[in-house]
This record gives structure tokens, sequence and C-alpha cells, in this order.
């Protein structure tokens, strides 16, 4: 790939910024013992030193990005959460080198916060010992490529009309980051201090991110102004008098295309669409956006980098303002 096409594409001015400052929140110091010491050669050349790793360590933060415009054009910043396996790379640059949605939305007004949700990226890890969920899951190129629904397991092309740059998978993958599946509370935790530190605001959350905001409006919904879901890895459990909590948030949701190509997709979805179900019974406000439905087809689980990305990305940025015009 040439340097040229790496380069940002041009698009509307970005807004003076006023700071970008980064900070981790949440999480808790936790003391570990018991554990065996080991030596490592840390320095080339020298004798290898003690190593201890029983002491106290801090587990379950995450870390996050403020981009502060000088002149914001709306009251309330846009969150940016990630999904499995990946971290807030997510949002910006696509693996072809086009503007990603963080670009977008900066350019588009908005004060935002991009995170590396806990033990992802930046966020870093704990000590090996202190994960209760054993190894982490490490994705390959071909699980993201069936996963993502890029294209038929093995196949050498995307499908059919795929809106992702297929041929980029390598570089997409160099931004794949180890995940522990047993952090789910931890997470939601995280999130939902950010949120009352920082917030409140409009979240838009990912795959795994859009479970856990689905968990994160249930406990703190009056830190949460209208919540996009894009491709939600799933729903959450809801009782009446939850749903009814959550009532006053507006709600989007945006799905892409090859559902029919993916059994593990379509009960990802079934679960979503009973948890938006309870929130309209509740007399919430649900917005589905079904690409294919809507004339657009050709879209993969990862809208956010796919060549139609900034039509998605202005379809969401007008609900959100549609939504609470009068106050996002």
């Amino acid at each position: 790939m040439s340097q040229a096409s790496l380069a940002p594409q041009s698009g509307a001015e970005l807004p003076p910024l006023k700071s970008i400052r980064g900070f981790h929140v949440g999480g808790s110091i936790v003391e570990l013992s018991d554990a065996p010491a080991r030596t490592l050669q840390s320095v080339p050349g020298l004798e290898a030193r003690a190593s201890d790793p029983n002491g106290r360590h801090a587990v379950g933060q995450l870390y996050v990005q403020h981009f502060a415009l000088a002149r914001p054009a709306h009251p309330y910043p846009v969150f940016l959460w990630h999904g499995g396996g990946m971290t807030g790379c997510t949002w910006e640059q696509t693996p072809d080198g086009r503007p990603g949605w963080h670009d977008y939305f900066m350019r588009a007004g908005y004060d935002t916060y991009v995170s590396d949700a806990v033990e992802r990226g930046r966020a870093s890890w704990p000590a090996p010992e202190l994960v209760a969920g054993g190894q982490a899951e490490h994705r390959s190129i071909e699980q993201a490529w069936d996963l993502f629904r890029i294209g038929e397991p093995g196949a050498a092309q995307g499908y059919p009309g795929q809106q992702f740059p297929a041929d980029c998978m390598p570089q997409l993958a160099r931004q794949f980051v180890g995940r522990w599946v047993s952090n789910r509370e931890r997470a939601i935790a995280a999130y939902a201090e950010l949120l009352g530190r920082a917030g409140p605001g409009v979240v838009i959350a990912h795959s795994e991110g859009g479970r856990l905001a689905q968990s994160v409006l249930q406990a703190v919904p009056d830190r949460i102004k209208a919540l996009v879901l894009v491709e939600p890895a799933g729903g959450v459990q809801a009782d009446a008098a939850a749903f009814a909590r959550m009532a006053a948030v507006p709600v989007c949701v945006l799905w892409g295309d090859y559902f029919d190509r993916s059994p593990l997709w379509r009960r990802y979805r079934e679960q979503t669409d009973a948890w938006l179900d309870g929130l309209a019974r509740a007399g919430g406000s649900v917005t589905r956006m079904d690409l294919p439905a809507l004339g657009i087809a050709g879209n993969s689980h990862l809208p956010m980098m796919d060549r139609n990305n900034a039509e998605l990305a202005a379809m969401l940025d007008a609900w959100i303002q549609d939504t609470h015009n009068d106050s996002i």
C-alpha cells in the first residue's frame, strides 16, 4: 500500500482544539500474595535480577483520551466504546487509510472521549495471577474474517458487494489485542465511573462494547443522553423495572449486511432485538437502522471502517441531533 493511500482524506474543517488529555479511571488496588518469584535478564550483558510480583496492583481500570474543542457545537460529548479484542483505535483511521468516526464527530463539533476498555491497550493488564478468566483470547485474521462477516471462511475475496476493504485485513489485524472474558463487571463499573466523571453524553458503542453499554445504561441511566449500538454482540437481561428506568434514554441500533451467512450473528441479533423490544414496551424510543432494509448493502461488522463509513456516521449524527435537537 502506498504512502499516498494512507494519507487522511480532507473533510470539513477540524475545529480548533482546546486540549487533549489522557487519563485512567475505574478499577481498584488488589493485593497479590504467594505468587512465585522469578528472575529475568532485563539488560543484555548484565546478570539476571530478581522480580517479585507480590504486592499491590492496579486492576480493572480503563484508559480514555478526551479531545476538547475550543468551541464545541454541541453541549454534550460523544463517548466511543470499542468491541472485543479491539481498542480505541477502532474509531481512528480505517485499515485503508481513510478517516474514521472519531475524525467525523470531532469535525461535526462534538467533544469526544475515546476509550481503551479494561485490560485493553493503554488501560494495561494485570499480573496473570490476578486474571480470573484464565488465558486471553487472541483473534486471528481467519477468525476475524468469519466473525466480522467479511467473506466465506477460507475464501480469497470478500462477499460480493463487501464494503469493508478486505485486502486490508493484515492492517486490521495489527490492532487486535488479547481479551479476557471475565472482566464484564469491572468494565461496566469503569464505564459508569467514566460517565460520572465526564458525562452525561452520547455513547456510541460497538459489538461487545454495545452489550456492555446496555448494562451501563441500566446501572446509570441518568448519565447517558442517547445510546447508539453499532452491531451489538447480543443483549442483556433486564426486568420491567429496569426497562422503565432506561426508557427516557433514546436508543438507536445499526445493523450491517450478510446476517444470512452467520448463525452466530443471527443469535446475537435476536438477543438484542429482545432487549430493544423490552425497552420499547416500557415506552422507550427505539430506532432500528437496518442498512439493507434502507437500501444500503454490503456493510460488515465494522461499519466505522467500511468504505461508506462517512455516510453512516452522518446518518447517526442526524439521528442524535433529531432525537434531542433541543439539548444535543
